[in-house]
């Protein structure tokens, strides 16, 4: 199968939005993915700290990845966050998911970056396999915080 790698820019919004309804399928949370303005993809896709990735076959996205860039603190660098990946099911097995990953590389080689990392939850061993093959493994926790809803403010 032939597809195309493109990063996405201020003018591929549209694309963007095609990708939303890819990841609720592929995450099975479709509610989270239900879309978001075509304005607010253009001015996300216009921000310096997202990086998004579509593999595009004919007319349709068929793969995408969603990243965010990390300015450090401690030295000036930055990190790249892999936050979405995902191929669309009539298309996996054919390289798209090592390509957008690779393209994320050349990108983030491009701006520098110190380096990119990636969340897989236990137990999709295909992620798992693919980041493992791509990339060192570290075993670590991971924790969500509410933001503060009510309290006392420090």
């Amino acid at each position: 199968m032939a597809f195309d790698i493109l990063e996405l820019g201020t003018d591929d919004a549209h694309r963007l939005q095609q990708m939303l309804p890819m990841f609720g399928e592929a995450f099975d949370d479709a509610e989270t993915y239900r879309g978001a303005s075509r304005d607010y993809l253009t001015r996300l896709l216009g921000r310096d700290t997202f990086i998004a990735i579509a593999a595009i076959a004919g007319d349709e996205v068929v793969g995408g990845l969603a990243a965010y860039v990390l300015d450090k603190f401690e030295q000036e660098r930055s990190e790249i966050y892999l936050y979405d990946l995902a191929v669309a099911e009539p298309h996996r097995r054919c390289g798209i998911a090592t390509a957008l990953i690779h393209k994320l590389q050349h990108i983030a080689s491009r701006r520098g970056a110190y380096v990119i990392f990636v969340q897989a939850d236990h137990g999709d061993d295909p992620a798992i396999a693919l980041y493992t093959k791509l990339g060192g493994r570290e075993d670590v926790l991971h924790f969500d915080i509410d933001p503060l809803k009510s309290g006392t403010l420090y």
